[in-house]
């Protein structure tokens, strides 16, 4: 469930944070958050069952096991009410809300035919571009390459990237997030194919496809992060 680089995430339909991104993005200690949940249990407690898992994480001993507690949006906000408010709190606080109210809108979205529809073409999508994938790594092994299989996990990272997803956050992101894997990915199937056509050595398909989705991002001003 965690996404460090996000703020609140979706488990089982609900909207969550989690203590471990309340203390980064608060600059306080993890220890502290922990201990500031543990003596407002009770009053956490009033807006939902106070829940938390044992996570594995790289600590100062090596890694460990970390209680960490995950919070809906009342309990976060309560919690985050309960802290000086420092420029750093008071600035995460309103990222907070904003994602929050964002993720909200896209559980009231996931309901609608549209999304619905679209998602559905998006997997049918997907299923032609891996099966342009798994050409593009046959001809690559073919070519002389000792470790193509990585090109799978490479284009799909890619692709995610460009739009601002992680690994399997695909049902749960927006109508317009889907259309844009929809082009991307229609993107990479293309350059695949017609690289393999003119008999282009496998890592200019590969480059050429990272430059057009580089030159995609650009004329639909999205951020690159893969």
């Amino acid at each position: 469930m965690i996404y460090i680089d996000k703020l609140v995430t979706l488990k089982n339909n609900n909207v969550f944070t989690d203590s471990l991104i309340i203390a980064k993005g608060t600059k306080i200690e993890h220890r502290a958050t922990q201990q500031l949940i543990k003596n407002y249990e009770k009053d956490i407690s009033d807006f939902g069952r106070v829940t938390f898992e044992m996570i594995p994480l790289e600590t100062k001993g090596g890694i460990q096991n970390v209680k960490v507690y995950f919070l809906n949006e009342q309990q976060a906000t309560f919690l985050i009410s309960l802290m000086k408010n420092t420029k750093v709190v008071v600035k995460f606080k309103k990222n907070l809300v904003k994602q929050f109210y964002a993720m909200r809108q896209l559980l009231q979205e996931k309901q609608t035919t549209h999304w619905i529809e679209t998602r559905q073409q998006s997997k049918s999508n997907r299923k032609l571009e891996t099966d342009e994938i798994k050409k593009f790594i046959e001809y690559a092994f073919a070519n002389g390459s000792h470790n193509a299989d990585w090109y799978y996990k490479s284009l799909t990272n890619l692709a995610n990237g460009v739009v601002g997803i992680g690994s399997n956050q695909r049902d749960s992101i927006s109508v317009s997030q889907l259309n844009n894997l929809l082009l991307i990915e229609n993107i990479i199937g293309h350059v695949i194919v017609e690289g393999i056509e003119k008999q282009l050595y496998y890592k200019e398909i590969y480059k050429d496809c990272k430059k057009r989705l580089e030159m995609f991002k650009d004329l639909a001003y999205l951020e690159l992060s893969a």
